[in-house]
Protein backbone atom coordinates (compact mmCIF):
# COMPACT_ATOMS: atom_id res chain seq x y z
CA UNK A 1 0.00 0.00 0.00
CA UNK A 2 1.12 3.34 -0.91
CA UNK A 3 0.06 6.50 0.97
CA UNK A 4 -1.14 9.74 -1.22
CA UNK A 5 -1.64 12.90 0.50
CA UNK A 6 -3.16 15.89 -0.94
CA UNK A 7 -1.42 18.76 -0.82
CA UNK A 8 -4.01 21.21 0.81
CA UNK A 9 -4.43 18.14 3.59
CA UNK A 10 -0.75 18.25 4.11
CA UNK A 11 -0.30 22.22 4.32
CA UNK A 12 -3.37 21.82 7.19
CA UNK A 13 -1.62 18.89 9.02
CA UNK A 14 1.84 21.05 9.09
CA UNK A 15 0.63 24.25 9.54
CA UNK A 16 2.04 26.29 12.38
CA UNK A 17 -0.51 27.25 15.41
CA UNK A 18 -1.95 31.16 13.95
CA UNK A 19 -4.92 32.94 14.43
CA UNK A 20 -6.88 31.18 12.47
CA UNK A 21 -6.89 28.03 14.92
CA UNK A 22 -8.16 29.78 17.54
CA UNK A 23 -10.61 31.73 16.10
CA UNK A 24 -11.76 28.62 15.12
CA UNK A 25 -11.91 27.38 18.39
CA UNK A 26 -14.12 30.47 19.67
CA UNK A 27 -16.40 29.78 16.42
CA UNK A 28 -16.56 26.29 17.48
CA UNK A 29 -16.76 26.58 21.55
CA UNK A 30 -19.81 28.89 21.59
CA UNK A 31 -21.84 26.14 21.14
CA UNK A 32 -20.82 24.39 23.93
CA UNK A 33 -20.44 27.80 26.01
CA UNK A 34 -24.06 27.87 25.68
CA UNK A 35 -24.78 24.08 26.16
CA UNK A 36 -23.28 23.80 29.35
CA UNK A 37 -25.09 27.48 30.75
CA UNK A 38 -28.26 26.05 29.92
CA UNK A 39 -27.94 22.64 31.47
CA UNK A 40 -26.67 24.52 34.76
CA UNK A 41 -28.97 27.04 34.52
CA UNK A 42 -31.91 24.67 34.72
CA UNK A 43 -31.15 22.93 38.17
CA UNK A 44 -31.20 26.78 39.77
CA UNK A 45 -34.02 27.93 37.76
CA UNK A 46 -36.22 24.58 38.92
CA UNK A 47 -35.86 25.42 42.69
CA UNK A 48 -37.42 28.53 41.99
CA UNK A 49 -39.88 27.41 39.68
CA UNK A 50 -41.39 25.04 42.66
CA UNK A 51 -41.56 28.13 44.82
CA UNK A 52 -43.76 30.29 42.47
CA UNK A 53 -45.97 27.76 40.69
CA UNK A 54 -46.07 24.95 43.09
CA UNK A 55 -46.90 26.90 46.37
CA UNK A 56 -48.75 24.26 49.09
CA UNK A 57 -50.71 26.83 51.63
CA UNK A 58 -49.50 25.75 54.99
CA UNK A 59 -46.79 23.82 54.24
CA UNK A 60 -43.92 23.27 55.95
CA UNK A 61 -41.33 23.83 53.24
CA UNK A 62 -41.77 25.61 50.21
CA UNK A 63 -43.32 24.02 46.71
CA UNK A 64 -40.97 22.14 44.57
CA UNK A 65 -41.88 20.53 41.16
CA UNK A 66 -43.80 17.03 41.25
CA UNK A 67 -41.30 14.45 40.38
CA UNK A 68 -43.08 13.50 36.98
CA UNK A 69 -42.34 17.47 36.28
CA UNK A 70 -39.21 17.88 37.30
CA UNK A 71 -38.13 14.70 35.52
CA UNK A 72 -40.01 16.19 32.20
CA UNK A 73 -38.08 19.36 32.27
CA UNK A 74 -34.61 18.25 33.28
CA UNK A 75 -35.12 14.96 30.98
CA UNK A 76 -36.65 16.82 27.48
CA UNK A 77 -33.56 18.65 26.53
CA UNK A 78 -31.40 15.17 26.81
CA UNK A 79 -33.74 13.69 24.88
CA UNK A 80 -33.78 16.52 22.04
CA UNK A 81 -29.81 16.25 22.25
CA UNK A 82 -29.76 12.96 21.41
CA UNK A 83 -31.51 13.22 18.64
CA UNK A 84 -30.18 16.05 17.08
CA UNK A 85 -26.61 14.50 17.47
CA UNK A 86 -27.79 11.98 15.40
CA UNK A 87 -29.86 13.56 12.83
CA UNK A 88 -27.16 16.39 12.62
CA UNK A 89 -24.13 13.97 13.05
CA UNK A 90 -25.43 12.20 9.93
CA UNK A 91 -26.51 15.35 7.95
CA UNK A 92 -22.86 16.93 8.61
CA UNK A 93 -21.66 14.59 6.21
CA UNK A 94 -24.48 14.99 3.49
CA UNK A 95 -24.61 18.33 3.36
CA UNK A 96 -21.20 19.72 4.31
CA UNK A 97 -20.32 20.82 7.98
CA UNK A 98 -20.38 24.41 7.19
CA UNK A 99 -23.96 24.56 5.88
CA UNK A 100 -25.37 22.81 8.59
CA UNK A 101 -23.47 25.16 11.59
CA UNK A 102 -25.74 28.26 11.38
CA UNK A 103 -28.86 26.04 11.56
CA UNK A 104 -28.10 24.60 14.65
CA UNK A 105 -26.92 28.07 16.07
CA UNK A 106 -29.85 29.55 15.04
CA UNK A 107 -31.96 26.46 16.52
CA UNK A 108 -29.94 27.44 19.77
CA UNK A 109 -30.33 30.86 20.15
CA UNK A 110 -34.11 30.66 18.98
CA UNK A 111 -35.36 27.87 21.74
CA UNK A 112 -33.29 29.37 24.30
CA UNK A 113 -35.21 32.81 24.62
CA UNK A 114 -38.25 31.37 23.73
CA UNK A 115 -38.21 28.83 26.90
CA UNK A 116 -37.76 31.83 28.74
CA UNK A 117 -41.50 32.67 27.19
CA UNK A 118 -44.09 31.02 28.60
CA UNK A 119 -47.55 30.98 26.86
CA UNK A 120 -50.28 31.16 29.97
CA UNK A 121 -49.90 32.14 33.97
CA UNK A 122 -51.01 28.93 35.09
CA UNK A 123 -48.42 26.17 36.16
CA UNK A 124 -49.19 23.61 33.43
CA UNK A 125 -48.38 26.18 30.34
CA UNK A 126 -45.49 27.33 31.86
CA UNK A 127 -44.22 24.22 32.17
CA UNK A 128 -45.20 22.80 29.23
CA UNK A 129 -43.90 25.91 26.84
CA UNK A 130 -40.62 25.43 28.93
CA UNK A 131 -40.13 21.51 28.22
CA UNK A 132 -41.36 22.28 24.66
CA UNK A 133 -38.51 24.61 24.03
CA UNK A 134 -35.89 22.61 25.72
CA UNK A 135 -36.85 19.95 23.47
CA UNK A 136 -35.80 22.07 21.01
CA UNK A 137 -32.89 23.82 22.49
CA UNK A 138 -31.65 20.35 23.02
CA UNK A 139 -32.10 19.53 19.42
CA UNK A 140 -29.70 22.34 18.34
CA UNK A 141 -27.40 21.67 21.29
CA UNK A 142 -26.73 18.17 19.82
CA UNK A 143 -26.12 18.76 16.57
CA UNK A 144 -23.12 21.11 17.85
CA UNK A 145 -21.40 18.24 19.31
CA UNK A 146 -20.68 15.85 16.11
CA UNK A 147 -20.61 19.48 14.02
CA UNK A 148 -17.78 21.27 16.16
CA UNK A 149 -15.75 18.54 17.00
CA UNK A 150 -15.39 17.45 13.03
CA UNK A 151 -14.95 21.17 11.72
CA UNK A 152 -12.71 21.78 14.77
CA UNK A 153 -10.55 18.17 13.91
CA UNK A 154 -10.10 18.92 10.32
CA UNK A 155 -8.88 22.62 10.85
CA UNK A 156 -6.00 21.76 13.17
CA UNK A 157 -2.78 20.66 12.96
CA UNK A 158 -1.46 17.01 13.28
CA UNK A 159 0.77 18.29 16.18
CA UNK A 160 -1.93 20.02 18.38
CA UNK A 161 -5.30 18.77 17.17
CA UNK A 162 -5.88 16.82 20.50
CA UNK A 163 -5.69 20.18 22.16
CA UNK A 164 -7.32 22.07 20.40
CA UNK A 165 -10.46 19.84 19.95
CA UNK A 166 -10.48 20.05 23.96
CA UNK A 167 -10.18 23.04 23.88
CA UNK A 168 -13.66 23.78 22.15
CA UNK A 169 -15.18 21.56 24.42
CA UNK A 170 -14.15 23.19 27.60
CA UNK A 171 -15.79 26.02 26.19
CA UNK A 172 -18.61 24.32 28.36
CA UNK A 173 -15.90 25.16 31.62
CA UNK A 174 -16.52 28.90 31.00
CA UNK A 175 -20.61 28.14 30.23
CA UNK A 176 -20.27 26.58 33.53
CA UNK A 177 -19.38 29.58 35.17
CA UNK A 178 -20.65 32.21 33.81
CA UNK A 179 -24.31 30.92 34.43
CA UNK A 180 -22.76 30.44 38.41
CA UNK A 181 -21.83 34.06 38.15
CA UNK A 182 -24.75 35.34 36.19
CA UNK A 183 -27.40 34.12 38.75
CA UNK A 184 -25.03 35.37 41.42
CA UNK A 185 -25.42 38.67 40.29
CA UNK A 186 -29.37 39.12 39.65
CA UNK A 187 -30.13 37.40 42.55
CA UNK A 188 -28.30 39.64 44.36
CA UNK A 189 -30.01 42.79 41.97
CA UNK A 190 -33.03 41.08 43.29
CA UNK A 191 -32.81 40.32 46.79
CA UNK A 192 -30.94 43.50 47.22
CA UNK A 193 -34.23 45.78 45.30
CA UNK A 194 -37.17 43.31 46.63
CA UNK A 195 -36.20 41.93 50.09
CA UNK A 196 -38.41 39.33 51.24
CA UNK A 197 -38.95 37.44 53.95
CA UNK A 198 -37.75 33.95 54.74
CA UNK A 199 -40.34 31.14 54.45
CA UNK A 200 -40.57 29.98 57.63
CA UNK A 201 -41.89 33.72 58.29
CA UNK A 202 -44.05 34.41 56.16
CA UNK A 203 -44.27 31.47 53.31
CA UNK A 204 -46.56 33.73 51.15
CA UNK A 205 -44.28 36.88 50.85
CA UNK A 206 -41.14 35.12 50.98
CA UNK A 207 -41.50 34.55 47.26
CA UNK A 208 -41.89 37.87 45.44
CA UNK A 209 -44.05 38.89 42.37
CA UNK A 210 -40.79 39.35 40.33
CA UNK A 211 -39.14 36.23 40.82
CA UNK A 212 -41.05 34.89 37.75
CA UNK A 213 -38.53 37.26 35.86
CA UNK A 214 -35.31 36.47 37.50
CA UNK A 215 -35.81 32.81 35.97
CA UNK A 216 -36.90 34.26 32.50
CA UNK A 217 -33.49 36.91 32.58
CA UNK A 218 -31.51 33.73 33.25
CA UNK A 219 -32.70 31.41 31.14
CA UNK A 220 -32.56 33.66 28.05
CA UNK A 221 -29.04 35.38 28.20
CA UNK A 222 -27.28 32.29 27.50
CA UNK A 223 -28.52 32.30 23.83
CA UNK A 224 -26.28 35.93 23.77
CA UNK A 225 -22.80 34.61 23.08
CA UNK A 226 -23.75 32.43 20.81
CA UNK A 227 -25.85 34.86 18.77
CA UNK A 228 -22.73 36.78 18.66
CA UNK A 229 -20.90 34.42 17.12
CA UNK A 230 -23.14 33.77 14.23
CA UNK A 231 -21.83 36.14 11.50
CA UNK A 232 -18.41 34.27 11.93
CA UNK A 233 -19.98 30.79 11.71
CA UNK A 234 -21.54 31.59 8.57
CA UNK A 235 -18.06 33.04 7.00
CA UNK A 236 -15.88 30.35 7.76
CA UNK A 237 -14.99 28.17 4.89
CA UNK A 238 -15.93 24.93 5.04
CA UNK A 239 -13.16 22.67 5.73
CA UNK A 240 -11.11 21.05 3.42
CA UNK A 241 -11.24 17.80 4.24
CA UNK A 242 -15.19 18.09 3.08
CA UNK A 243 -14.29 19.41 0.12
CA UNK A 244 -11.85 17.66 -1.53
CA UNK A 245 -12.48 14.18 -0.01
CA UNK A 246 -16.19 14.06 0.24
CA UNK A 247 -17.43 16.81 -2.30
CA UNK A 248 -14.62 15.86 -4.71
CA UNK A 249 -13.88 19.42 -5.25
CA UNK A 250 -10.01 20.21 -5.41
CA UNK A 251 -9.98 23.79 -6.76
CA UNK A 252 -12.34 25.29 -4.37
CA UNK A 253 -10.33 23.37 -1.23
CA UNK A 254 -7.15 24.31 -2.92
CA UNK A 255 -8.37 28.18 -3.32
CA UNK A 256 -10.45 28.34 0.50
CA UNK A 257 -7.43 26.88 2.37
CA UNK A 258 -4.86 29.23 0.31
CA UNK A 259 -6.94 32.39 1.74
CA UNK A 260 -7.16 30.46 5.41
CA UNK A 261 -3.29 29.03 5.44
CA UNK A 262 -2.49 32.63 3.69
CA UNK A 263 0.10 30.16 0.93
CA UNK A 264 -0.44 29.53 -2.60
CA UNK A 265 -1.74 25.79 -2.58
CA UNK A 266 -2.30 23.78 -6.28
CA UNK A 267 -5.30 21.84 -7.12
CA UNK A 268 -4.75 18.20 -7.35
CA UNK A 269 -7.73 17.25 -9.38
CA UNK A 270 -6.04 14.00 -10.58
CA UNK A 271 -4.65 12.81 -7.24
CA UNK A 272 -8.63 13.51 -6.01
CA UNK A 273 -9.94 10.87 -8.98
CA UNK A 274 -7.32 8.50 -7.99
CA UNK A 275 -7.66 8.41 -4.11
CA UNK A 276 -11.85 8.38 -5.14
CA UNK A 277 -11.61 4.98 -7.48
CA UNK A 278 -9.92 3.34 -4.15
CA UNK A 279 -12.09 0.19 -2.22
CA UNK A 280 -10.99 2.72 1.64
CA UNK A 281 -12.98 5.65 -0.29
CA UNK A 282 -16.06 4.26 -1.07
CA UNK A 283 -17.72 1.36 1.70
CA UNK A 284 -20.80 3.17 3.57
CA UNK A 285 -21.52 3.16 7.11
CA UNK A 286 -23.57 -0.17 7.10
CA UNK A 287 -21.44 -2.10 5.30
CA UNK A 288 -19.39 -5.43 6.06
CA UNK A 289 -15.73 -3.15 5.24
CA UNK A 290 -16.82 -0.40 7.65
CA UNK A 291 -17.51 -3.51 10.20
CA UNK A 292 -14.37 -5.04 9.60
CA UNK A 293 -12.11 -1.72 9.81
CA UNK A 294 -14.29 0.59 12.31
CA UNK A 295 -16.83 -1.92 13.79
CA UNK A 296 -14.80 -1.95 17.50
CA UNK A 297 -13.53 1.50 16.93
CA UNK A 298 -17.16 2.78 16.85
CA UNK A 299 -18.08 0.30 19.38
CA UNK A 300 -15.20 1.88 21.82
CA UNK A 301 -16.17 5.37 21.05
CA UNK A 302 -19.81 5.42 21.89
CA UNK A 303 -19.29 2.13 24.90
CA UNK A 304 -16.97 4.61 26.52
CA UNK A 305 -18.95 7.45 26.48
CA UNK A 306 -22.18 5.38 27.10
CA UNK A 307 -20.22 4.60 30.80
CA UNK A 308 -18.71 8.04 31.32
CA UNK A 309 -22.16 9.45 30.85
CA UNK A 310 -24.23 7.93 33.44
CA UNK A 311 -21.21 8.51 35.92
CA UNK A 312 -21.36 12.10 34.77
CA UNK A 313 -24.94 13.05 34.88
CA UNK A 314 -25.96 10.86 38.15
CA UNK A 315 -23.75 13.49 39.85
CA UNK A 316 -26.22 15.65 39.93
CA UNK A 317 -28.56 13.56 42.12
CA UNK A 318 -25.94 13.32 45.17
CA UNK A 319 -24.87 17.34 44.53
CA UNK A 320 -27.60 19.06 46.62
CA UNK A 321 -27.26 16.52 49.63
CA UNK A 322 -23.75 17.33 49.74
CA UNK A 323 -23.96 20.62 49.24
CA UNK A 324 -26.86 20.64 52.08
CA UNK A 325 -24.48 17.94 54.05
CA UNK A 326 -21.64 20.19 54.60
CA UNK A 327 -23.60 23.02 55.30
CA UNK A 328 -23.48 25.26 52.12
CA UNK A 329 -26.76 25.16 51.16
CA UNK A 330 -29.32 25.91 54.55
CA UNK A 331 -32.99 24.09 54.46
CA UNK A 332 -34.89 25.12 52.35
CA UNK A 333 -37.53 27.22 54.33
CA UNK A 334 -34.92 29.38 56.37
CA UNK A 335 -33.99 31.16 52.98
CA UNK A 336 -36.89 33.40 50.72
CA UNK A 337 -37.24 32.57 47.24
CA UNK A 338 -34.27 34.21 45.44
CA UNK A 339 -31.62 33.91 48.35
CA UNK A 340 -32.22 30.24 47.87
CA UNK A 341 -30.88 30.95 43.97
CA UNK A 342 -28.28 32.90 45.29
CA UNK A 343 -27.16 29.80 47.81
CA UNK A 344 -27.30 27.34 45.09
CA UNK A 345 -25.61 29.06 42.31
CA UNK A 346 -22.61 30.41 44.78
CA UNK A 347 -22.32 25.95 46.20
CA UNK A 348 -21.98 25.17 42.43
CA UNK A 349 -19.85 27.63 40.82
CA UNK A 350 -17.25 27.12 43.70
CA UNK A 351 -17.54 22.94 42.89
CA UNK A 352 -16.83 24.17 39.04
CA UNK A 353 -13.89 26.30 39.91
CA UNK A 354 -12.27 23.98 41.69
CA UNK A 355 -12.88 20.68 40.37
CA UNK A 356 -14.60 21.09 36.71
CA UNK A 357 -12.70 23.88 34.61
CA UNK A 358 -9.36 22.70 35.87
CA UNK A 359 -9.98 19.08 34.94
CA UNK A 360 -10.68 20.27 31.00
CA UNK A 361 -7.65 22.50 30.80
CA UNK A 362 -5.34 19.81 32.48
CA UNK A 363 -6.47 17.90 29.59
CA UNK A 364 -6.02 20.61 26.93
CA UNK A 365 -2.57 21.13 28.04
CA UNK A 366 -1.74 17.06 28.32
CA UNK A 367 -3.38 15.45 25.46
CA UNK A 368 -1.14 15.81 22.86
CA UNK A 369 2.18 15.10 24.97
CA UNK A 370 0.65 11.75 27.04
CA UNK A 371 -2.14 11.24 23.88
CA UNK A 372 -6.17 10.51 24.29
CA UNK A 373 -5.63 6.97 25.37
CA UNK A 374 -3.48 7.53 28.63
CA UNK A 375 -5.82 10.33 29.95
CA UNK A 376 -8.94 8.31 29.35
CA UNK A 377 -7.47 5.45 31.19
CA UNK A 378 -6.33 7.61 34.07
CA UNK A 379 -9.75 9.54 34.20
CA UNK A 380 -11.78 5.81 34.54
CA UNK A 381 -8.79 4.61 36.87
CA UNK A 382 -9.30 7.35 39.57
CA UNK A 383 -13.00 7.95 38.83
CA UNK A 384 -13.08 3.91 40.04
CA UNK A 385 -10.94 4.47 42.82
CA UNK A 386 -12.56 7.62 43.83
CA UNK A 387 -15.97 6.38 43.42
CA UNK A 388 -15.18 3.09 45.87
CA UNK A 389 -13.43 5.50 48.26
CA UNK A 390 -16.80 7.24 48.70
CA UNK A 391 -19.41 4.09 48.74
CA UNK A 392 -17.22 1.38 50.58
CA UNK A 393 -16.94 3.65 53.67
CA UNK A 394 -20.24 5.45 52.71
CA UNK A 395 -21.05 5.69 56.67
CA UNK A 396 -18.14 6.99 57.87
CA UNK A 397 -18.55 10.02 55.45
CA UNK A 398 -21.78 10.84 56.90
CA UNK A 399 -20.60 12.23 59.98
CA UNK A 400 -20.21 16.10 60.29
CA UNK A 401 -16.94 16.14 61.30
CA UNK A 402 -15.44 13.86 57.90
CA UNK A 403 -17.90 16.25 55.55
CA UNK A 404 -14.54 18.14 54.24
CA UNK A 405 -13.08 14.94 52.97
CA UNK A 406 -16.15 13.66 51.42
CA UNK A 407 -16.07 17.10 49.28
CA UNK A 408 -12.48 16.65 48.59
CA UNK A 409 -12.78 12.68 47.23
CA UNK A 410 -16.38 13.86 45.66
CA UNK A 411 -14.17 16.61 43.55
CA UNK A 412 -11.30 14.45 42.73
CA UNK A 413 -13.75 12.44 41.03
CA UNK A 414 -14.81 15.18 38.89
CA UNK A 415 -11.77 16.12 38.29
CA UNK A 416 -10.69 13.12 36.88
CA UNK A 417 -13.51 12.52 35.17
CA UNK A 418 -12.73 16.27 33.03
CA UNK A 419 -8.80 14.88 33.31
CA UNK A 420 -9.85 11.94 31.17
CA UNK A 421 -12.57 10.52 29.71
CA UNK A 422 -15.45 13.48 29.71
CA UNK A 423 -13.11 15.17 26.92
CA UNK A 424 -11.04 12.71 25.26
CA UNK A 425 -14.60 10.32 24.44
CA UNK A 426 -15.31 13.80 22.73
CA UNK A 427 -11.97 14.37 21.05
CA UNK A 428 -11.21 10.77 19.68
CA UNK A 429 -14.86 10.23 17.27
CA UNK A 430 -13.90 12.94 15.22
CA UNK A 431 -10.23 11.81 14.56
CA UNK A 432 -10.51 7.90 13.23
CA UNK A 433 -13.41 7.82 11.12
CA UNK A 434 -13.21 8.63 7.25
CA UNK A 435 -13.88 12.17 6.21
CA UNK A 436 -17.58 11.10 4.58
CA UNK A 437 -18.67 9.17 7.69
CA UNK A 438 -16.83 11.37 10.41
CA UNK A 439 -19.37 13.60 11.34
CA UNK A 440 -22.10 10.24 11.34
CA UNK A 441 -19.68 8.73 13.57
CA UNK A 442 -19.28 10.98 16.32
CA UNK A 443 -23.02 11.70 16.31
CA UNK A 444 -23.34 7.91 16.97
CA UNK A 445 -20.84 8.03 19.80
CA UNK A 446 -22.19 11.09 21.45
CA UNK A 447 -25.72 10.04 21.21
CA UNK A 448 -25.12 7.01 22.92
CA UNK A 449 -23.22 9.17 25.78
CA UNK A 450 -26.58 11.21 25.76
CA UNK A 451 -28.23 7.79 26.28
CA UNK A 452 -25.94 7.37 29.42
CA UNK A 453 -26.60 10.26 30.79
CA UNK A 454 -30.76 9.81 30.67
CA UNK A 455 -30.00 6.43 32.26
CA UNK A 456 -27.38 8.28 35.10
CA UNK A 457 -29.98 11.06 35.47
CA UNK A 458 -33.01 9.43 35.51
CA UNK A 459 -32.22 5.78 36.71
CA UNK A 460 -30.21 6.86 39.55
CA UNK A 461 -32.69 9.15 40.36
CA UNK A 462 -34.81 6.03 41.75
CA UNK A 463 -31.96 4.14 42.41
CA UNK A 464 -30.60 6.23 44.60
CA UNK A 465 -33.85 6.38 47.45
CA UNK A 466 -34.21 4.91 50.32
CA UNK A 467 -34.52 1.34 50.74
CA UNK A 468 -37.65 2.08 53.21
CA UNK A 469 -40.19 3.72 51.19
CA UNK A 470 -41.07 5.57 54.02
CA UNK A 471 -37.90 7.93 53.95
CA UNK A 472 -37.88 7.64 50.39
CA UNK A 473 -38.66 11.45 48.40
CA UNK A 474 -42.29 12.10 47.88
CA UNK A 475 -43.65 10.14 44.98
CA UNK A 476 -40.75 7.64 44.65
CA UNK A 477 -40.56 3.97 45.04
CA UNK A 478 -37.97 2.49 47.56
CA UNK A 479 -34.39 2.58 45.41
CA UNK A 480 -31.37 0.56 46.65
CA UNK A 481 -30.27 3.47 48.42
CA UNK A 482 -27.35 6.22 48.24
CA UNK A 483 -24.52 3.56 49.23
CA UNK A 484 -25.37 0.53 46.69
CA UNK A 485 -25.54 3.32 44.27
CA UNK A 486 -22.30 4.48 44.45
CA UNK A 487 -21.32 1.10 44.25
CA UNK A 488 -22.78 0.49 41.17
CA UNK A 489 -21.27 4.08 39.94
CA UNK A 490 -17.92 2.83 40.62
CA UNK A 491 -18.39 -0.46 38.39
CA UNK A 492 -19.86 1.63 35.70
CA UNK A 493 -16.25 3.49 35.57
CA UNK A 494 -14.12 -0.20 35.64
CA UNK A 495 -16.29 -1.00 32.58
CA UNK A 496 -15.84 2.04 31.15
CA UNK A 497 -11.78 1.32 31.71
CA UNK A 498 -12.51 -2.04 30.16
CA UNK A 499 -13.51 -0.79 27.02
CA UNK A 500 -11.33 1.93 26.54
CA UNK A 501 -8.65 -0.82 25.04
CA UNK A 502 -10.88 -0.78 21.87
CA UNK A 503 -10.17 2.74 21.31
CA UNK A 504 -6.48 3.53 18.85
CA UNK A 505 -4.54 6.23 19.91
CA UNK A 506 -4.42 9.20 16.86
CA UNK A 507 -1.86 11.38 18.63
CA UNK A 508 0.36 12.77 16.21
CA UNK A 509 -1.17 11.36 13.20
CA UNK A 510 -2.80 13.17 10.39
CA UNK A 511 -6.80 12.28 10.24
CA UNK A 512 -6.21 9.90 6.50
CA UNK A 513 -3.77 8.13 8.27
CA UNK A 514 -6.23 7.37 10.99
CA UNK A 515 -9.06 6.14 8.17
CA UNK A 516 -6.84 4.94 6.00
CA UNK A 517 -7.97 7.59 2.94
CA UNK A 518 -4.67 8.04 1.77
CA UNK A 519 -4.08 4.42 1.12
CA UNK A 520 -3.58 3.84 -3.01
CA UNK A 521 -3.44 0.36 -3.95
CA UNK A 522 0.04 -0.30 -6.36
CA UNK A 523 -0.95 -1.03 -10.06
Amino acid sequence: MAKEQLEVLNALDVAKTQWYHFTAIIIAGMGFFTDAYDLFCISLVTKLLGRIYYHVDGAAKPGSLPPNVAAAVNGVALVGTLAGQLFFGWLGDKLGRKRVYGLTLMLMVLCSVCSGLSLGRDAKAVMSTLCFFRFWLGFGIGGDYPLSATIMSEYANKKTRGAFIAAVFAMQGFGILAGGIFAIIMSSVFEAKYSAPAYQVDPIASTIPQADYLWRIIVMVGALPAALTYYWRMKMPETARYTALVAKNAKQAASDMSKVLQVDIEAETQKIEKLDGQPANSFGLFSSKFLRRHGLHLLGTASTWFLLDIAFYSQNLFQKDIFSAIGWIPPAKTMNAVQEVYRIARAQTLIALCSTVPGYWFTVAFIDKIGRFAIQLMGFFFMTVFMFAIAIPYKHWTHSENRIGFVVMYSFTFFFANFGPNATTFVVPAEIFPARLRSTCHGISAASGKLGAIVGAFGFLYLAQNQDKAKADAGYPAGIGVRNSLLVLGVVNLLGLLFTFLVPESKGKSLEEMSGENEVEEQ
